[in-house]
């Protein structure tokens, strides 16, 4: 679909071919759905959408297990949803995807906990920080935007296909990523400078994380439907939206609030595709799509590249080996 297509499906509220549009809610995408049954994992789940998409999955009868860095504001997100559903089913763990150690420590911790996994939501990132190295020297966006969830996702995998043999239902895996992949180098992705401080560039670091996460799905989708389990794998944008994401540019930041109200997504609008990919029955079968404002959408060529995305693949193996 066209830029102006999505224009006309905000600014009229124009619906797209699933009967949603730009302003749908996530209430409003999932409602009559049952998701009993049902558990997922949603990472970033303490702030922004990712809230949103923890109220409404639980809402809906499914039971969240938060994935969260900071447990504390975890725990109080979860006590504000309880009072409002007290019957949901939310679960708080600990998992810092910069972290390679700790998001193997959720992995393991998860597994020992014997619950299923129907849905893994890849909900979690940053944008646009300083030039940092994680703990294990990989640059912060990179490594926590894609390298973290690449391996959480592969880590979760076995519990994923052993739910859907036993359950003989659909397992969904959502990665968030953006239209900000758009502003990816232009060879897409830069193995060989991955970490190099002097060819730093905020927002392009940010679109090489976000081209990385929509490319490892598309590869995992390929993966997946080649082995003839019942997972999907998709990847979207929630839509510009005003959350604290833009905080390390505060003047960006302080327009996107100030317009916000006016152009901008609210949270329970840019929760909606992400909670559209999860649980409509639209999506079952639908794999290795990208998604924008609960529609199909297209990606940026590069975003396409299936060899970019198993060189991808093969260097993020290279970059979570334990040795």
């Amino acid at each position: 679909m066209s830029t102006a297509f999505f224009l006309k499906m905000w600014l009229l509220g124009a619906k797209g071919p699933s009967g949603f549009s730009a302003r749908s809610t996530a209430e409003e995408v999932t409602r009559g759905i049952d998701g009993t049954g049902l558990t997922a994992v949603v990472t970033g789940a303490s702030s922004g959408i990712g809230v949103e998409t923890t109220r409404v999955l639980a809402l809906r009868g499914v039971h969240v297990v938060m994935a969260v860095r900071n447990v504390d504001a975890g725990r109080r997100v979860k006590e504000a949803i309880l009072k409002e559903l007290p019957s949901a089913k939310i679960d708080v763990m600990e998992l810092d995807l910069s972290s390679m150690a700790s998001v193997r420590k959720f992995a393991s911790d998860y597994q020992s906990s014997a619950l299923p996994l129907n849905l893994l939501i890849n909900n979690a990132g940053i944008m646009a920080c300083p030039f940092t190295l994680s703990p294990d020297n990989i640059e912060l966006q990179f490594a926590t935007n894609h390298i973290g969830h690449f391996l959480l996702t592969n880590l979760l995998l076995e519990t994923m296909k052993k739910t859907s043999r036993e359950s003989n239902t659909e397992g969904r895996i959502v990665n968030v990523s953006s239209e900000g992949h758009h502003f990816a180098h232009q060879e897409g992705i830069r193995f060989d400078e991955i970490n190099s401080e002097s060819e730093y560039k905020t927002m392009e670091a940010y679109g090489q994380s976000k081209l990385a996460t929509i490319l490892y799905i598309n590869e995992l989708a390929r993966c997946l439907k080649a082995e003839g389990v019942q997972i999907t794998a998709n990847s979207l944008h929630p839509g510009a939206i005003a959350t604290n994401l833009l905080r390390h540019h505060s003047i960006l930041n302080a327009l996107g609030s100030f317009f916000g109200k006016l152009f901008l997504k609210n949270v329970q609008q840019g929760a909606a595709t992400t909670c559209y990919v999860a649980l409509h029955p639209q999506v079952k079968g639908v794999t290795g799509e990208y998604f924008s404002d609960c529609n199909k959408a297209e990606p940026s060529s590069l975003a396409q590249d299936a060899e970019l995305g198993k060189k991808l693949w093969d260097f993020s193996i290279s970059l979570t080996d334990p040795k």
